[in-house]
């Protein structure tokens, strides 16, 4: 039988530069998507660089498929460059695998190549989407004005012609704006209350806003006009309206042509909605005050392929997926100015109510302050938030799992901090016992059948030497001292026999490491509060000499107070408070949340609780500094994975 060497030397210089490249296609699948290639033939294809995500829209990718045989299922993920194909017959998938490995195609309406690589694979898995549903307080009228008033409205725009200085067209990045009633000020996000632009607003809106009145969509009549112009492949950043600068209802109409905008809770969720051509957006309540929104600057937009979605919210589904080719949109957004302090009832990310009452506190001084701290922000906020917490921590991250699978058999291991137990059952010929400060999780960890206890990770009732290996994952991060840190790693290496392991993960302060950022801030693509990384550098340098000569402060210096952290940005300070956004349906404890009940007459919107936990971030350096003053502990390696710095030691 004939080698893979002996096989490559037949090969013709193409078909070799062919096979190197379907090879670089399933290695980069595997490293980046965990999408594993097989060598033998099945049913099912993986079809490299022919997606969504690289402007193959569904109907032209059936067509390239279709002309090898029958497809019984396509899927398509949304934003990625590779779809799964299943054809009828394995002679079928056979086909598309010679016919289409190096095809290239003229993408529609792009006029530019690609060159498709196609791979076998066993299955073809894809998460079933969640239902979605629209962010409380958002409507979508569609057809809220007429083709005509639509064609009035926009001639009644002078993009060009400056015949009035105040209302003149402002030119930015990402699309062009004009401003009526007052000027938006993008260098403070808020308005001059005092300089109201000559003229007020257009006449030609004047019908429109009796109608938005009339019909309940706005309770006052709008006093400010910012007017957007999108082109294809344009778009606006995530943010939210300014609390102090308008009141409740924002008001959006979309003429010349439909747009996806994408909406995001601080916990996370996602929402696409389709906002069809002369359609009026309401946002109102929690959609307004505490949901961004946003378009994402792209020219071609995600959809539901069965009959071409109109309206509404684009959900996951990866069989029915398509893009849809954007047009030149213009938004006529109005908002009443707020003459009053917001009093709304989200007052973490209110600016009006984070000025009359600073949430942040003071860096703790003393380990009493420290254990003070942590009761509050740390012992009880997980207590409250369990069920929540444990219900978006169930996949186990892949290297922690690698130093499980590697321990030899029958090894005694203890998960100090294991929270609801993800890694209690990873390696069933291991033995492992979980520790929790939290009850409630450990309560979690006993339903699930886990051997777990209650203690403090400062003090595990187990005797010296006991355990081959420990793993401590995201939890030195919450003590609120150097001290108390250096206690909790004492600890870890107490409980470990000679030779004995331990594997440490912390949250980093370098959410981006050698050009590649983290899961944490890559959901958040607009984040202009990056670091750069001669601050990262700075703060690395300082807290690794700080902690050599035994001081506590190591980039609080700056900062004497600790600052509420922003979801999803880069951190700009090592103590900060993270918030928590607990799902109403979750049931509270004590109520401990951040709420603030709503002014008589107001209308009442359903909260989403807030707890802010205590981190401590660690500077690149900081922990393998902190291992180093262990007595018998030799560190084995050391590296950043995924926005968290990791250590594995050994007890000498």
């Amino acid at each position: 039988m004939e080698s893979s060497d002996q096989i490559q030397q037949k090969l013709s210089k193409g078909e070799k530069k062919l096979l190197k490249k379907q090879n670089k296609a399933r290695y980069t699948l595997l490293r980046h998507n965990g999408i594993e290639s097989v060598s033998y033939a099945t049913q099912n294809l993986v079809v490299a660089n022919g997606g969504l995500g690289n402007g193959m829209n569904r109907q032209q990718m059936l067509g390239v498929l279709e002309a090898c045989g029958r497809v019984e299922t396509l899927f398509m993920p949304p934003n990625k460059p590779y779809s799964f194909v299943q054809y009828g017959t394995m002679e079928e998938a056979k086909k598309a695998y010679r016919m289409l490995n190096g095809k290239k195609v003229i993408l529609d309406d792009l006029s530019q190549s690609i060159t498709l690589y196609v791979n076998f694979v066993e299955k073809v898995l894809w998460e079933d989407p969640s239902p979605l549903i629209l962010p409380p307080g958002l409507l979508i009228i569609e057809e809220f004005v007429s083709p005509e008033d639509e064609e009035n409205l926009l001639e009644s725009i002078a993009w060009t012609i400056d015949t009035d200085k105040e209302n003149a067209v402002i030119s930015l990045k990402h699309r062009r704006v004009k401003h009526y009633g007052y000027e938006f000020r993008y260098d403070n996000n808020n308005v001059d209350k005092e300089k109201p632009l000559p003229g007020g607003l257009p006449e030609v809106c004047n019908s429109l806003l009796e109608k938005c009145l009339n019909q309940g969509f706005a309770k006052y009549k709008p006093d400010q006009l910012t007017i957007n112009q999108y082109e294809p492949g344009q778009g606006i950043p995530p943010h939210v309206d300014t609390h102090s600068a308008f009141e409740d209802e924002i008001i959006s109409l979309s003429l010349g042509a439909e747009i996806v905008m994408d909406l995001k809770h601080p916990d996370g969720r996602t929402v696409a909605v389709m906002l069809p051509r002369r359609s009026l957006l309401v946002m109102t309540g929690e959609s307004r005050y505490l949901w961004t929104h946003g378009i994402t600057p792209r020219k071609f937009d995600v959809v539901q392929a069965a009959e071409r979605q109109k309206m509404g919210i684009v959900n996951g589904d990866t069989g029915d997926l398509t893009l849809n080719r954007r047009g030149t949109r213009t938004s006529f957004t109005f908002r009443k100015v707020r003459r009053t302090p917001c009093n709304c009832i989200y007052p973490s990310v209110c600016d009006s109510q984070q000025d009359q009452h600073n949430t942040s506190l003071p860096v703790p001084g003393s380990d009493r302050e420290a254990m003070q701290l942590e009761q509050e922000h740390v012992h009880k906020v997980y207590e409250e938030i369990a069920q929540h917490f444990s219900s978006t921590r169930h996949t186990p991250w892949p290297r922690i799992v690698e130093f499980l699978q590697t321990l030899p058999e029958a090894s005694i291991v203890a998960d100090v901090g294991c929270g609801n137990g993800k890694y209690l059952g990873v390696n069933k010929d291991l033995y492992i016992v979980g520790c929790d400060r939290s009850k409630s999780l450990v309560g979690i960890c006993a339903e699930k059948k886990y051997e777990a206890f209650v203690c403090d990770a400062l003090s595990v009732p187990v005797r010296s030497d006991t355990f081959d290996a420990c793993i401590s994952i995201a939890v030195i991060h919450h003590f609120a001292t150097e001290e108390r840190r250096m206690a909790t790693l004492n600890e870890l290496a107490r409980l470990l026999r000679p030779g004995g392991k331990a594997l440490i993960y912390v949250w980093a302060m370098e959410q981006e490491f050698n050009k590649q950022k983290s899961k944490y801030i890559k959901e958040n693509k607009n984040s202009d509060q990056m670091l750069d990384n001669s601050q990262t550098a700075a703060c690395s340098e300082q807290a690794i000499s700080n902690f050599k000569d035994k001081q506590y402060s190591v980039c609080q210096a700056i900062l004497p107070r600790l600052p509420v952290h922003t979801n999803r940005t880069s951190f700009n300070s090592q103590d900060v408070l993270v918030p928590w956004h607990l799902k109403s349906s979750t049931k509270l404890i004590d109520g401990l949340a951040d709420t603030t009940k709503p002014s008589e007459g107001s209308v009442q919107h359903r909260s989403s609780p807030v707890f802010h936990r205590y981190y401590h971030v660690f500077c690149e350096g900081e922990l393998e500094a902190a291992c180093k003053k262990l007595d018998n502990i030799r560190i084995q390696q050391s590296y950043h994975d995924q926005g968290n710095w990791c250590v594995i030691l050994e007890k000498l």
